[in-house]
């Protein structure tokens, strides 16, 4: 009999690297109804919007405030509630795809619940010093989110003792679930749609005046600044494309030789690739899955040595390494890849382990493994057939007829 199947994502509100793990989980399990906080159509492929996606009421909530694309975050501490609101009681198989609170999914109790992890919440762990001195309202804020967040870390430790199993997208992000929760996590990488960027021109060479690429959404820790600082003076030209809480700020920092873009379809983020002699990948990230997109391409990648870029990014063969969060240690690995060599077939080649059809593949048989595992867990569990005449046939104490 075929599984019923859910997947929970966090929100579904625009195509970043989590939404194109979204579109291979959809692809290995193409009945699965899908389960979100937030839901925006506009905001992602039609791929995604064909499918049966069913909102929260985070969503009803929002859409009856004057809440945009991206501040639906306010209601934080809504989120475990929404969560756990969903009905799976039905499902045999519910995996989530989770940033945030979808790994805190209720599955019912004969489920197989599997969660593939890009990060614990980071607005809780390592990000809180930074978000809860931003909060608004002064000290009562900042109090008020110290409070929240306690709660919230409280939460996420114990609704992840709910998971079957859990995967991490890099080994960075399985350091951080090992430290956070206590759980051990196989680490398969993100998926990158190779046969979308081997299409693309060779690059342009990187000249002095050449263009780079960086794709990012403009929150704090990706660290955008660094990039459009580096910048400041240079002939060279640098191509944000993303949007997010930063865009204003980072806008009054940027020089002449510097354009935000904001959102792009996926054609014009092509055509900004194929322009662009090299990407830049700022942020301590979990994975980066853009340093991925810009090999695939044939680009090499200027990138934070830290986080999981050092999954993708090797100094001297496929970019540029700087490990220093400032413009100037940026601005250096700029100058080296500069005077660098780099081959593109080689480049392709080397992203060629995080295929989609690779990252199907492995995902699925490890989901396959863990139904397996339930399996045989139910089949030992069984008690064993009773004798006629109701005696326990595996007793070794009860006597053998001939013994009898």
């Amino acid at each position: 009999m075929t599984p019923k199947v859910a997947i929970v994502h966090d929100w579904l509100v625009s195509m970043r690297g989590g939404e194109r793990v979204l579109e291979s989980l959809c692809r290995l399990y193409p009945t699965a109804h899908i389960y979100t906080l937030r839901y925006d159509r506009d905001g992602v492929t039609p791929e995604l919007a064909a499918r049966d996606v069913r909102a929260s009421f985070i969503d009803g909530l929002v859409r009856r405030l004057p809440l945009g694309r991206t501040d639906f975050r306010a209601a934080l501490p809504l989120f475990p509630l929404a969560v756990e609101s969903f009905r799976l009681d039905a499902y045999d198989l519910v995996v989530s795809s989770s940033h945030a609170v979808a790994k805190g999914a209720l599955a019912p109790a004969a489920a197989v619940h599997v969660s593939y992890v890009h990060s614990p919440m980071r607005y809780i762990w390592e990000g809180e010093g930074w978000y809860g001195t931003r909060a608004p309202g002064g000290w009562l804020g900042r109090l008020a989110f110290g409070a929240i967040a306690h709660y919230l870390r409280m939460w996420d430790v114990t609704s992840t003792m709910r998971v079957d199993a859990m995967v991490a997208n890099s080994r960075y992000t399985q350091q951080r679930i090992r430290r956070c929760y206590g759980r051990e996590a196989p680490v398969i990488e993100p998926p990158v749609d190779m046969q979308r960027f081997a299409r693309l021109p060779e690059p342009p060479p990187a000249r002095e005046d050449a263009t780079y690429l960086c794709v990012s959404a403009l929150v704090p820790y990706k660290r955008v600044e660094l990039a459009v600082r580096a910048f400041a003076g240079r002939k060279a030209r640098l191509v944000v494309v993303g949007d997010g809480a930063e865009r204003d700020r980072l806008a009054a920092l940027a020089g002449p030789n510097v354009e935000l873009r904001g959102r792009v379809d996926d054609a014009e983020l092509d055509r900004l690739y194929a322009e662009s002699c090299a990407v830049i990948h700022p942020a301590l990230d979990d994975f980066g899955i853009v340093s991925v997109e810009a090999l695939a391409s044939g680009r090499p990648v200027i990138a934070f040595a830290g986080g999981g870029a050092l999954d993708v990014v090797r100094d001297g063969v496929t970019g540029a390494l700087f490990d220093q969060a400032t413009p100037e240690a940026l601005g250096a690995a700029l100058d080296r890849l500069q005077r660098m060599t780099f081959e593109p077939a080689r480049l392709r080649a080397e992203a060629r382990r995080f295929d989609r059809g690779e990252f199907e593949r492995r995902f699925g048989a490890f989901v396959d493994s863990c139904v397996e595992a339930r399996r045989r867990e139910a089949r030992d569990a069984r008690p064993a057939p009773a004798a006629l005449n109701g005696s326990p046939a595996t007793d070794p104490a009860w006597p053998h007829p001939r013994e009898r």
